[in-house]
């Protein structure tokens, strides 16, 4: 994971580039100042060597504005498990997913729209590279550490944590089958 205290990693001996989630927006100008520009430049870099790229929520929001597209903050969020509206032709599972995010994409022309929800892009692909708004490697036991570290957020927010931490123990064995089937889609489709 890039912030301000982590050097820019390389590119090489690696096959795919895969962008986590961060409590960043990519749309704030600090960040950007800070590190997030270092991270479009590995993007950049990746393209030019064609590597598949993989973009999970702030990852997805990077793709979309490297490629040219605006990131906005959303009118509401979306926190917890909901199914996609995934379009006819695309091999990409409805759900549920996990979501955690207050942000919205606008697509650049170049990309292929794969699923919305009634908030969000939730899935897309341009070139070489798959954005996806949804955390497809949440599970039960990360979940808990994600809320364990941001205790004071999730009372913020007036989540339900111990609600939110059954219903993951419930989707996390479903949600595993859902991640293969995206990590084989996102392969097959940038191969």
């Amino acid at each position: 994971m890039m912030d301000a205290t982590t050097p820019t990693p390389s590119l090489d001996g690696y096959d795919a580039l895969v962008i986590l989630g961060s409590k960043c927006a990519v749309y704030d100008h600090e960040v950007e100042a800070s590190w997030f520009g270092r991270e479009l430049g590995l993007i950049g870099d990746a393209v030019e060597r064609t590597l598949p790229i993989l973009g999970i929520c702030f990852g997805a929001q990077a793709l979309c504005r490297f490629y040219g597209g605006e990131v906005t903050r959303a009118e509401q969020g979306e926190i917890g498990w909901f199914a996609l509206d995934v379009l006819p032709g695309v091999d990409l599972s409805t759900g549920p997913w996990f979501e955690f995010h207050f942000d919205h994409c606008s697509l650049p022309a170049s990309a292929e729209l794969w699923a919305t929800s009634p908030r969000a892009v939730q899935a897309f692909r341009i070139g070489a590279s798959v954005g996806v708004q949804f955390h497809p490697e949440i599970d039960d036991g990360q979940l808990k550490e994600w809320l364990a570290a941001d205790e004071d957020d999730a009372r913020e927010l007036g989540l339900d944590v111990a609600a939110l931490l059954e219903e993951t123990a419930r989707e996390t064995p479903a949600a595993r089958t859902r991640a293969l089937e995206l990590v084989d889609l996102f392969l097959r489709v940038t191969a």
